[in-house]
């Protein structure tokens, strides 16, 4: 009796249907991570300034916009630099913005300001001073508190 072992026979070897299967399984989720990371990298709280510091979300771990009024005799443009005060319900917050504001900015208007607060100082990268007519109709008593606050 010959007990050595026979040589397996041929088997058909399995398609590889796994390689596709997987590259698509890790596109979604790189689309997921990616996605993810966009959405809450893009949300910034609005706050007002006196908010800052105070409420959840309105402090210096995120981007923010802040709400306010220029100060009046606080604007100062230096080296490509723009500085102001801006103040909301008797709090200010000094702010710099790389570049000119443009448009009608000036002191003693309500103005938002989109950026991080670094050491006490708004960094912003973005300042809106005219609003739509929507966002007047919707936030029409944001509106009417900050120009209370404004320079008289």
């Amino acid at each position: 009796m010959d007990l050595t072992p026979r040589p397996a026979p041929d088997a058909p070897r399995p398609k590889r249907r796994m390689l596709p299967a997987m590259i698509a399984g890790a596109a979604v989720v790189a689309g997921i991570v990616i996605v993810g990371f966009f959405l809450t990298s893009s949300i910034d709280y609005y706050c007002n300034v006196d908010e800052i510091g105070v409420r959840e979300g309105c402090d210096d771990t995120r981007r923010v916009r802040v709400q306010g009024s220029v100060d009046e005799g606080s604007l100062q443009s230096r080296g490509g630099i723009t500085t102001f005060v801006m103040s909301f319900n008797g709090v200010s917050l000094p702010v710099d913005y790389e570049g000119e504001p443009g448009g009608i900015f000036q002191e003693c208007i309500p103005v938002v300001a989109h950026g991080r607060i670094v050491d006490g100082v708004l960094v912003a990268t973005r300042i809106e001073v005219k609003h739509s007519n929507e966002y007047e109709a919707e936030n029409a008593e944001r509106i009417t508190e900050a120009e209370k606050s404004a320079c008289s």
